[in-house]
């Protein structure tokens, strides 16, 4: 009986044995099965802004050119997407009523200094050789006297009306000239030159039409400079405390999705940007590409703005980080397959990944738990 007994009490013992062993085993399997793995290892990384943005010129790559007087379109010579030097001659004004304002300007400069030379010989003749007027007659006053308004004279004895009107022959003489003057630059309104090297980007003035200058200068053509463009990226306002002019850029448009430009953070523009309720802040993005000739204006660009570049340094995927409080943990797999909690110490963020800086080594395998 004592013998049945301790069979049955054995055969007890094993199986419950057994169900734990079991138990212990699918309950391993299952916690085992609930997470992915991932291997630590060395890797470059790079933390980093994404931003969109457009091709934009630079202020002042991009003239509008217009006419500062009224009058008919006489010759055109610009057509979109020419290249054009700066002072090369776009356009024309007619100009004969110029030309004429011209002429008669320069005949009212002579008769103005035939005024001068009749005033000087009505004067009295005793105006020695060192005048401003350069007469020159000293056959009856041969001593030279006192200055009196600027002329030399041998003697008191003259008209003092006569000098007066020497002086004023003079003036008609200056305002003349200014006169003249006015007239050329008039003139030169008329001949429209390209302020700037670069590309006829739109015309919008015809050969024929008569423009009419007014508050605003009619525009006749539009010139861009291909080789002055910048980028404009919208960085949220979340990021925008991270960016600093000359940070690394890369940037990609629709048009060349497989090729990457250059630039450099140039430029924070302070005030906000705010549409439908999001703030971003304007980033400018000077290029520094060979290549970006291939670009043109309002491009649609999708921009990366490096802050920090690391190499060789250890990696884990940002989904395998617990965070607890104020540290960091991680669940390192050991050799029997259960997962050990261990606190680390994270550095730069990059994408789907993040560096450790402690606490692990290379070669490890962590933990990561399914969704």
């Amino acid at each position: 009986m004592k013998k049945v007994i301790f069979t049955l009490f054995l055969v007890i013992a094993l199986s419950g044995i057994a169900f734990a062993g079991s138990f212990l085993f699918r309950g391993k399997a299952k916690e085992s099965s609930s997470y992915e793995t991932a291997p630590v290892k060395k890797k470059n990384i790079g933390s980093f802004i994404l931003a969109t943005g457009s091709v934009k010129p630079i202020i002042g790559a991009e003239v509008k050119v217009g006419a500062r007087i009224s009058g008919k379109v006489e010759h055109l010579y610009a057509n979109i997407g020419d290249k054009v030097e700066k002072d090369q001659i776009i356009a024309e004004i007619e100009k004969k009523d110029l030309e004429a304002q011209v002429a008669q300007a320069e005949a009212n400069l002579k008769a103005a200094d035939a005024g001068i030379g009749v005033s000087k010989a009505s004067f009295w003749p005793a105006l020695s050789a060192e005048t401003d007027y350069g007469f020159q007659d000293t056959r009856y006053f041969p001593q030279k006297g006192d200055n009196f308004g600027g002329l030399k004279v041998t003697m008191p004895l003259f008209n003092g009306q006569d000098l007066y009107t020497i002086k004023q022959s003079k003036a008609v003489k200056e305002s003349t000239k200014a006169a003249l003057e006015f007239s050329r630059v008039q003139l030169s309104y008329a001949t429209i030159k390209a302020p700037i090297s670069g590309v006829i980007a739109s015309v919008t003035t015809q050969e024929g039409e008569t423009v009419v200058a007014g508050l605003s200068a009619p525009t006749f053509v539009t010139i861009i400079d291909l080789s002055r463009l910048q980028v404009d990226a919208f960085v949220d306002e979340t990021d925008i405390g991270r960016v600093k002019v000359g940070q690394k850029a890369l940037f990609t448009v629709d048009t060349y999705p497989d090729k990457e430009f250059t630039g450099k953070v140039k430029a924070i523009y302070p005030k906000a940007i705010i549409q439908e309720n999001v703030v971003n802040f304007d980033v400018v993005i000077e290029i520094d590409d060979p290549n970006s000739e291939l670009l043109r204006p309002d491009m649609t660009t999708s921009v990366t703005i490096y802050q920090e570049e690391r190499t060789g340094v250890l990696v884990i995927p940002r989904a395998a980080v617990i965070k607890e409080g104020p540290g960091k943990f991680v669940l390192v797999k050991q050799d029997n397959g259960t997962f050990e909690k261990k606190k680390i110490k994270t550095g730069i963020q990059s994408g789907k990944d993040i560096e450790v800086v402690s606490g692990l080594k290379e070669g490890d395998t962590i933990g990561i738990k399914r969704d």
